[in-house]
């Protein structure tokens, strides 16, 4: 009995055996299909490796099939390596996918320094051969070399030009005496938790077609077809301090931070701290812009995202002049109104400094949230003149010229990550506006559209600019 029994688990044994090696198809019109046929990353800077991009690798067959060879084509010349099965390396052989099933490989890329400044194409083809048939997906990756500044304290005039962008790293420190000076075009890409202090003097022009870039240095996608950079709080922020005035910033975007750009009291309001012009502060943690107890004066800029007020003003004087204040952040609840003004009032008891002096003209609020943490203003030495509020009310001493109780057609699709505050055809904030408000710095706006070329000025930031209505859709 012993014998037999041990007679029928051998062959048992070699019947499935048989069945294992017949399950795998050796037809070379078995083949793969993957994913993608291109495995592209965006820019990747030199010195540094990437995140991970995924290909899945699909066998369509209803038998297995066994890969005899994964490898790069450029071998170990190549920048690229590869992920399968939880191992990293550039070759693979004897890779199984099961019937009507499919794996993941993983790829990942590390280019070395060179002395160029432009980004540079580096690519390969990773080779998958089965059953004699060999298919091949590109990969490719741009190389950009940066300049890398860690725990930087500047002490003397410093510029930073255009010619490589910037990964910042710790903190970058203007101190008392210096000044930095920042060049069109220039890229400051800031690693998480980095900061800019200034303490002596900043001075950032861009110009039209070449704004300055401030923003966090993941270059990555957060999802398919959405980039990281959308995503807030990848770097800490701009933070003026008390002592610093005559800072100047134009044709600067400014985003993705955790405080925005904070300016510190200084209790001086005959020596302006900050000039903004056509600028772009959004996606913040907390406000975009907050001032207390200074001299600041904001012209054509656009102000959104944000999980607090996205403009905050503490006393101080200030002049808004065709901005767009706006919020239709994406990552948590918006606890307050777009604009906040606090020690306005005269019964304001908050603090024993002067209070505030502030005009907005010729701009726009707007947004998902309240408009305003005050609704009266009277008796205060604050003024809204030709300014669209989402609110709905009357002009008095305060509020003048006003357009109340609207809509002012952004393109901006929250749903869809857009974010574009420019105006639609049929917007109320076209023309309605006033020349004399019309700041002799922003004449254009941040595009470079003259703000006077339809006649009256638009409200906000941006010129409205005729579009074709889309065709209608059967």
């Amino acid at each position: 009995m012993r014998y037999i029994l041990l007679t029928f688990i051998g062959l048992v044994g070699l019947i499935q055996s048989s069945c294992i090696e017949d399950d795998f198809t050796t037809s070379p019109s078995d083949i793969l299909t993957f994913s993608r046929d291109t495995v592209s990353f965006d820019t990747v800077f030199t010195d540094l490796g990437t995140p991970t991009a995924r290909l899945l690798v699909y066998n369509r067959a209803k038998k297995s099939v066994n890969i005899s060879h994964i490898a790069f084509k450029r071998g170990d010349e190549s920048n690229f390596q590869v992920n399968v099965d939880g191992m990293t390396g550039k070759t693979f052989q004897d890779v199984e996918i099961r019937g009507g099933d499919s794996i993941y490989v993983f790829v990942e890329c590390f280019i070395d320094e060179t002395l160029g400044k432009e980004p540079y194409l580096v690519e390969d083809k990773l080779q998958f051969v089965t059953n004699g048939v060999t298919q091949e997906v590109q990969v490719e990756a741009y190389g950009q070399n940066v300049t890398r500044l860690r725990d930087l304290r500047i002490t003397s005039d410093m510029r930073l030009t255009a010619e490589r962008p910037y990964v910042i790293f710790d903190s970058l420190v203007v101190e008392k005496g210096a000044k930095l000076t920042i060049d069109p075009g220039t890229r400051m890409l800031f690693h998480d938790k980095a900061s800019l202090t200034v303490r002596g003097q900043i001075e950032a022009i861009g110009e039209v077609g070449n704004m300055i870039q401030m923003r966090g240095d993941r270059l990555d996608n957060v999802l398919p077809d959405v980039a990281y950079d959308i995503m807030a709080g990848q770097w800490h922020g701009i933070r003026i301090e008390a002592d610093s005035y005559d800072n100047r910033m134009e044709y600067v975007n400014m985003r993705s931070t955790v405080i925005g750009l904070q300016i510190d009291s200084c209790a001086v309001t005959d020596r302006r701290k900050l000039t903004l012009v056509n600028s772009w502060l959004h996606n913040s943690q907390s406000s975009a812009i907050t001032s207390r107890y200074a001299w600041v004066d904001a012209l054509g800029c656009c102000f959104s995202e944000a999980a607090a007020g996205v403009v905050e003003l503490w006393g101080g004087k200030h002049l808004f002049a065709q901005c767009t204040i706006s919020n239709y952040y994406l990552f948590s609840g918006m606890f307050e109104p777009l604009l906040c003004l606090y020690h306005c009032l005269p019964d304001s008891d908050i603090s024993d400094q002067p209070l505030m002096q502030a005009s907005f003209e010729n701009s726009i609020l707007y947004g998902m949230t309240a408009d305003i943490n005050e609704g009266d203003l009277t008796g205060s030495n604050v003024y809204l003149r030709n300014v669209l509020l989402k609110s709905a009310g009357s002009d008095d001493a305060n509020f003048i010229s006003c357009v109340w109780d609207s809509d002012p057609l952004f393109y901006t699709i929250r749903e869809d990550y857009i974010f574009d505050y420019r105006l639609r055809n049929d917007s109320p904030a076209i023309g309605a506006g006033q020349v004399a408000f019309i700041p002799t710095e922003s004449q254009t706006d941040m595009y470079g559209n003259s703000r006077t070329a339809n006649g009256a000025p638009d409200l906000g930031a941006f010129v409205w600019i005729y579009a074709p209505d889309p065709e209608p859709t059967e």
